[in-house]
């Protein structure tokens, strides 16, 4: 291997650019946006729904956190406490196809909630700043999820259903930490 091709790898590895003759190598989409999700590990935020379908009060009038708990090597675990719900986690992990999001509900007591593990793949590179999830469930509503983060900014978590008014969206300030929730439920 070339000092120039380790340079490369190295630098890819990074999530950062570099100019190798005339050419600028980029990491994809998909790994400068894991880059920006990982660098939250550890962290919570406050939040506020930003839409919603009219007369939905799921998140009306209460305090929205979202905490980037746990990060492994391909999988970030996103607890999102509603009020004193803290049956919701999202999970994001990076594949061979790029990212995966899927929706854990947990029952206070720690059981899966009857509709739980639901979610979809990114089907194209998105940017580094937004990712798409269609769901991957044939059978199912044709929704689709997304996932927004501008380091420093805002972190936002939405969806759509196609053919629908059914929109939410739902906006973390990241330019200010709050204190860890408690541990959601079903987790250790």
């Amino acid at each position: 291997m070339t000092r120039t091709s380790t340079l490369c790898l190295v630098t890819l590895a990074l999530g950062t650019s570099v100019v190798v003759g005339a050419a600028q190598l980029r990491p994809s989409e998909h790994e400068q946006f894991w880059a920006n999700l990982t660098a939250l590990c550890g962290k919570a935020y406050e939040g506020k729904g930003i839409e919603a379908p009219a007369g939905n009060t799921t998140y009306v009038d209460k305090r929205l956190v979202m905490h980037v708990r746990r990060c492994e090597a391909d999988v970030v675990y996103i607890p999102f406490h509603v009020g004193e719900n803290r049956s919701r986690t999202w999970v994001i992990s990076r594949t061979d196809r790029g990212l995966l999001l899927k929706h854990d509900h947990r029952h206070e007591d720690g059981t899966e909630d009857a509709v739980t593990q639901y979610g979809g793949h990114t089907v194209n590179a998105g940017t580094t700043v937004r990712q798409d999830f269609p769901t991957d469930n044939p059978n199912g509503a044709p929704t689709i999820w997304f996932l927004e983060l501008v380091p420093g900014k805002v972190f936002a978590y939405g969806l759509r259903r196609e053919g629908t008014d059914r929109r939410f969206r739902m906006e973390f300030d990241l330019s200010r930490e709050v204190p860890a929730p408690p541990v959601p439920w079903g987790h250790k």
